[in-house]
């Protein structure tokens, strides 16, 4: 790490250790912030599109049939972020059919994420957002994939860095503290999430965020967790009651801005661009989800309509819930999920599939796989089928 390019840092300090090389150490939060017009804006803006969101969550009668989805959505665009070759197709068809999918560590990892999501959802009901409950998510995001050596649960006792692949040391882009520095950095981390006052709760969570990727207190999965700290803390802070939005969708498709933003705010203390970047994320997201959630509820409805009048039986009724949390199903899975016979299960998806909503993947006689193509192209937010190029097609 040169510590030329952080001798404008207004937002820490670069210290040489023992061994030699350069660290960035970040001040405690939070700095001074410019409040300019822009900024105003922005907040304004992503908080207008959080309500909208919030009332649409409120509406639903049953939140899981979209948080569902969305977890998931949301996972396999994180971890992409950090190279994963995945998508929400694999994935959803794991789920369904557990047959070994493409890009199987991937498909782990991405699990993995939607495991660690709903178990800090869950704790937040009894443990506030807290360095305890890092560690916690840690150890359900790392456990049984790359990384799992890597001491999951457990803040790092060595040195790490960032930089191109294969890298070393003294060629790194950024170098986080080191050890000592690091815990007392979390330390102050910490005391700021419990006490932050007269700051927007939406640049509270980008400092945040900030901060802990600037610490990166983890040998492995410091990006993964730090996005899902922005989910828990919108939740644990009440600005998103149900977790429908995803905002690694804005970091994947911005990738390169989001990782020179981060950094710029240790070069030379450019807090402003970067919470502008993140407001603008969280704003445009929102809206997304909104948009997404309509005509998801809008297709509901279409099929439950479509059902009644062709006085569907209380079985094909009972499977679209189960379609709208993965739209791929298996007449042994769905016997099991329902309690109902296997003749029974799979009677009712061959009606569905003379009904158009379900059709059959992959061409066997036995173990058949169905995929409701139409729903599964809403959920990955292609309302319009899918794309030219486009991953994530189910097999065919």
């Amino acid at each position: 790490m040169n510590p030329d390019e952080f001798s404008r840092s207004t937002s820490g300090k670069v210290i040489r250790t023992v061994q030699g090389y350069w660290a960035f150490v970040p001040n405690p939060l939070p700095p001074p912030i410019e409040y300019d017009h822009e900024v105003v804006r922005l907040i304004s803006e992503a908080d207008r599109g959080l309500g909208r969101l919030t009332g649409i969550g409120q509406l639903l009668p049953n939140p899981h049939l979209l948080i569902a989805p969305y977890v998931r959505r949301e996972a396999v665009l994180s971890s992409r972020i950090e190279g994963t070759q995945a998508s929400l197709s694999d994935l959803l068809l794991f789920e369904a059919a557990e047959e070994k999918p493409p890009h199987a560590p991937d498909v782990q990892e991405v699990r993995n994420y939607v495991r660690a999501m709903e178990y800090g959802l869950q704790r937040l009901k009894n443990l506030p957002l807290s360095l305890r409950l890092v560690r916690e998510i840690h150890a359900r995001l790392m456990e049984g994939v790359r990384g799992e050596k890597k001491r999951p649960g457990e803040f790092r006792r060595v040195q790490n860095w960032i930089g191109p692949p294969g890298c070393s040391l003294a060629a790194a882009t950024f170098v986080p503290p080191p050890v000592p520095e690091m815990h007392a950095a979390l330390d102050e981390w910490e005391k700021f999430l419990h006490n932050a006052k007269d700051i927007p709760l939406l640049v509270q969570c980008a400092l945040i965020h900030y901060q802990f990727e600037a610490v990166h207190p983890f040998v492995d999965g410091n990006g993964r967790v730090g996005r899902l700290l922005i989910t828990f803390f919108l939740c644990e802070r009440g600005a998103l009651p149900q977790p429908l939005l995803y905002l690694s969708a804005f970091f994947e498709h911005h990738r390169d801005e989001y990782y020179a933003r981060l950094l710029e705010v240790s070069r030379s203390g450019d807090w402003t661009g970067w919470i502008k970047f993140f407001l603008r994320g969280i704003a445009t997201q929102a809206s997304v989800a909104a948009e997404d959630s309509q005509r998801i509820l809008k297709l509901q409805q279409r099929y439950r309509e479509l059902l009644q009048k062709r006085k569907a039986s209380p079985t094909a009724i009972a499977i679209m819930d189960e379609l709208f949390l993965n739209p791929y199903v298996t007449a042994t899975r769905l016997s099991k999920r329902l309690k109902v016979s296997f003749p029974t299960g799979q009677s009712t998806i061959e009606w569905l599939v003379k009904a158009g909503i379900l059709r059959e993947i992959t061409g066997r006689q036995r173990n058949r796989i169905y995929c409701a193509d139409e729903l599964l192209r809403a959920i990955e937010g292609k309302p319009g089928g899918p794309r030219r190029g486009q991953q994530g097609k189910p097999p065919s």
